[in-house]
């Protein structure tokens, strides 16, 4: 039918692949490894990125080509927007941030928000605070209700773990737990400086909550939470394991924050 002697067919059995198409399964080995450590999460422009640090010269068009024949696919599901409770009278900041979602180190700007996660037990609410410099989660509590105590204890891990030195910009929305006078007096007395998104403006507060969106994305709808506790373990390996120390950022050229941060404290002291 296709023209082809039997001998010819044989003798295209026996022989030996091409060094182009050697070449290209030992980069979709590459690009499959790759996947599944990032708990089949990243798509072709990351696992670009990921093959490029390691000294691989390839295209994203290629990456995206291989992956499909592969059947690679994120698994990553449509994004879920909540936001905290605005409506109170209790006294607000300006919004010193302003959408400038710049900083030149560790320490100088905090974003904070709250979301929530979906239990058989019912919701289990987590604060989290972002270091705007290097996309870290520095502190961060989850608990069964959503109360000024909640943010309270996460500002306090923070600061635990940080140890920053005071004029520290932190940034939430309006809602009573952050406007509270104990998160106020707790602020304070960390030597900090408040701002606060403007009413109904969900853009104030973009990068921590679009970090809620991603653990929404990558872990909290890609699973079924029998309990709380269930819940509270499985985050708690997502952030500190996962996202601070091995899930690589485009905004911070494609490092993991505890890198990306580890990166800046090496040159400051190269340099001082």
């Amino acid at each position: 039918m296709f023209g082809v002697s039997r001998s010819g067919y044989y003798a295209w059995l026996k022989r030996p692949r091409s060094e182009r198409t050697q070449k290209q399964q030992r980069l979709s080995q590459h690009i499959q490894r790759i996947f599944l450590r990032s708990r089949r999460l990243y798509g072709s422009p990351k696992i670009t990125q990921v093959l490029r640090s390691q000294g691989h010269v390839v295209s994203q068009k290629t990456v995206a080509r291989l992956m499909k024949e592969k059947g690679l696919r994120s698994r990553t599901v449509k994004k879920y927007k909540v936001t905290t409770n605005s409506k109170h009278t209790l006294p607000v900041h300006d919004n010193v941030l302003n959408q400038q979602f710049v900083a030149q180190s560790p320490n100088e700007v905090w974003m904070a928000d709250i979301t929530y996660v979906p239990t058989q037990e019912g919701w289990l609410y987590v604060a989290s605070i972002m270091d705007l410099f290097t996309r870290k989660i520095v502190g961060w509590k989850a608990d069964e209700r959503m109360s000024k105590n909640l943010v309270l204890k996460a500002l306090d891990q923070a600061v635990q773990r940080q140890q920053p030195e005071s004029g520290v910009l932190h940034h939430s929305d309006r809602g009573s737990q952050y406007a509270s006078r104990e998160y106020q007096e707790r602020l304070s007395r960390y030597g900090m400086v408040g701002s606060m998104s403007r009413k109904g403006n969900c853009y104030d507060n973009a990068c921590i909550e679009s970090f809620h969106s991603v653990l929404k994305k990558e872990l909290v709808f890609l699973k079924t939470f029998k309990t709380r506790q269930q819940a509270k373990q499985r985050i708690f390996e997502y952030i500190e394991i996962f996202y601070n120390r091995q899930r690589i950022h485009s905004s911070i050229g494609y490092q993991s924050p505890t890198n990306f941060e580890r990166i800046y404290y090496n040159r400051l002291r190269n340099t001082g």
